[in-house]
């Protein structure tokens, strides 16, 4: 059974940091893209980065400079760095994985979905 268990969530000031974990199990992700979403109250789920296999990566311009991804293949785990945090930046934070190379911003590509953990961040 694929798992993507996220973990690290919780409430911060704005200004300060979080780092959330995406421990993953049931397969070898080594080979897999790897991404972050965030799901904000009322609004749709959104991409906010990837991470391909080759360690390469893309975020999205609302976190540009801020947000920090990378990835432990050894133990399949990615892992989110927040750094600067808004309140805009409150939201589920879920986990995706995709077979392949490809690194799309589209949700439907995903194959591999966690539960989601929440931050809030407030101001």
């Amino acid at each position: 059974q694929v798992q993507l268990v996220e973990s690290g969530g919780g409430l911060v000031q704005a200004g300060g940091s979080l780092s959330l974990s995406c421990a993953a199990s049931g397969r070898t992700f080594s080979t897999d893209t790897m991404s972050w979403f965030r799901q904000a109250p009322g609004k749709e789920r959104e991409f906010v980065g990837g991470i391909k296999w080759s360690s390469s990566t893309t975020y999205a311009d609302s976190v540009k400079g801020r947000f920090t991804i990378s990835r432990d293949n050894a133990k399949n785990t990615v892992y989110l760095q927040m750094n600067s945090l808004k309140s805009e930046d409150t939201a589920v934070y879920y986990c995706a994985a995709r077979s392949g190379s490809r690194l799309y911003e589209d949700i439907k590509k995903y194959d591999y979905w966690g539960q989601g953990t929440q931050v809030t961040v407030s101001s």
